[in-house]
């Protein structure tokens, strides 16, 4: 069976498994989804949606943030992780948004990648759920099931993202980030793949599956 193939079935299995999946991250607008992402590097989005309603009470606007003391910020997140880098980068997010960019989130990978601490993931991300452009969120869950499925031979999450944007039908390729997150906490796991009550099965080369 061809990736191609293999591509359509599993975007059409886990559309049927998963109707309604969305991003687990509580956000209102693009500042919120940018902010609550960069806040999710090695931490889970639980803990983050727990920290982010004060954060946005106190800094609602990237005026606002670009103003903050970064002690303050800090205190905020401090349950987060990487706190002092991460309210490094979230005043510096909001300075740069402020003064390059009138206070707007920008809607390209090139521009979002430009701010700090935001790589490809959270630019993908984003441009999906707040403009509705073709994206590949290199989640782990996601690197993991296109490997299974013999659709990506590698772990780089550049050339993971790349491979699949020329396998993903474009108007289904972030929706189908989502679900494949949920997939892979639920079946496709990392420890092990639930393979005998897996809706993919029946086509999974499952590569890489012990």
């Amino acid at each position: 069976m061809r990736k191609k193939e293999i591509t359509e079935r599993a975007v059409a299995g886990l559309e049927k498994l998963y109707p309604d999946a969305v991003c687990s991250l509580t956000y209102t607008d693009a500042y919120q989804l940018l902010i609550a992402t960069r806040l999710s590097a090695q931490c889970t989005d639980k803990r983050v949606n727990m920290v982010t309603p004060a954060l946005f009470a106190e800094f609602p606007t990237p005026e606002k943030l670009a103003a903050a003391d970064i002690k303050r910020v800090e205190e905020l997140i401090k349950t987060c992780g990487l706190y002092k880098t991460k309210a490094k980068d979230l005043c510096g997010i909001g300075k740069m948004l402020t003064e390059q960019y009138g206070g707007k989130v920008p809607d390209t990978i090139e521009e979002l990648t430009r701010l700090p601490g935001i790589g490809r993931k959270t630019a993908n991300l984003v441009c999906g759920d707040i403009f509705g452009k073709p994206a590949v969120v290199t989640d782990t869950h996601f690197i993991r099931l296109c490997n299974r499925l013999g659709l990506v031979n590698t772990t780089v999450p550049l050339k993971v993202e790349t491979e699949m944007r020329k396998l993903l039908p474009p108007e289904k390729s972030n929706a189908f980030c989502h679900r494949a997150v949920l997939f892979g906490r639920d079946i496709c796991t990392a420890r092990k793949a639930r393979c005998e009550i897996c809706p993919l099965e029946g086509f999974c080369p499952k590569k890489g599956v012990k």
